[in-house]
């Protein structure tokens, strides 16, 4: 999972030294066609069954058709891109990021509880605490300048993108409840999702594709933060809860900000350098040797 929120951290670096000049739509459209597509093909090759989890969970999970499932999780992986940029728009990246990444593991234990019957553990709830609070030094946010201008639809949207986040990440989940393999789970979501992103990037102006800068970022973008990044993610999600994966890719803007003052050169404040500090000791304690119990309670095989 941490190898996972390593690839997305890329993403913010990459566009950067890419400079092309595209809609934040087309480059996600981009992004998800080629990565889904990927995933899709290799979820056409892979073991599509495996042995379903031994808990109630599964119960749960098969009193919802499968297609209803993917439908879900592809409109989750749809909607996260547009509604992350809308809020990072209206309210500034600082705080949209805090908002989106902050809600992504609350929504999904919320909803893992109601659905899945999975409470989370106090392990959880004391690393994720540590872990926003590194969130939000490392945003920027501390200090007031970084709140300023916020309003309400800017919350909405970014409330929605940390929402989207969480019913592809919980849906994928149920898929592997059903028996699925993680490449199958991961490859039909993003697959599916991938086809209705074709009409979107060519009502979006492509014409960024054509530049060498232009597909070498739609590569990058497709292969490494979606295709590799969502294998690894989905490797995760067969063996962790829901709620521990939301966590863990909190890990996201601790690489993202790390790249963007090795690559390019960004000034780290006292706040943000603390807050790496932070952000990385929530994700130690919840990787400590004692949450192996969790591991084998969510996906031993029956």
């Amino acid at each position: 999972m941490l190898l996972a929120a390593l690839c997305f951290a890329t993403t913010g670096t990459a566009q950067a030294l890419a400079d092309v000049d595209a809609s934040p739509l087309s480059v996600g459209a981009a992004r998800i066609l080629i990565g889904g597509g990927i995933l899709g093909a290799i979820a056409l090759v892979a073991r599509p069954r495996m042995p379903p989890t031994a808990s109630s969970a599964v119960a749960a999970a098969r009193r919802a058709p499968a297609w209803v499932i993917v439908a879900v999780g592809a409109a989750g992986v749809l909607a996260y891109q547009p509604t992350f940029f809308a809020g990072t728009r209206l309210i500034g990246v600082a705080v949209g990021t805090v908002i989106a990444l902050g809600s992504a593991p609350i929504v999904t234990g919320i909803l893992d509880a109601l659905i899945r019957r999975r409470m989370p553990n106090v392990r959880w709830g004391v690393a994720t605490g540590i872990a926003l609070v590194g969130v939000v030094l490392v945003s920027g946010v501390v200090g007031g300048a970084g709140a300023a201008g916020v309003g309400p639809l800017g919350i909405l949207a970014s409330l929605a993108a940390g929402a989207s986040y969480a019913l592809y990440a919980l849906a994928s989940k149920l898929l592997m409840d059903h028996g699925w393999s993680f490449q199958a789970a991961m490859g039909t979501v993003f697959g599916v999702a991938a086809i209705v992103s074709l009409p979107i990037l060519l009502a979006s102006s492509p014409a960024w594709l054509l530049t060498p800068a232009g597909l070498a970022l739609a590569l990058w973008l497709g292969v490494v933060t979606t295709a590799i990044a969502y294998l690894l993610f989905g490797w995760g999600l067969r063996r962790l809860a829901p709620t521990t994966v939301a966590t863990l890719t909190l890990a996201e803007p601790l690489g993202a900000t790390l790249l963007g003052v090795w690559v390019l050169h960004e000034q780290l404040t006292a706040a943000s350098a603390i807050g790496l500090v932070v952000l990385a000791a929530g994700l130690v304690v919840l990787s400590l040797p004692g949450a192996r119990k969790e591991k084998t309670d969510v996906s031993a095989p029956a």
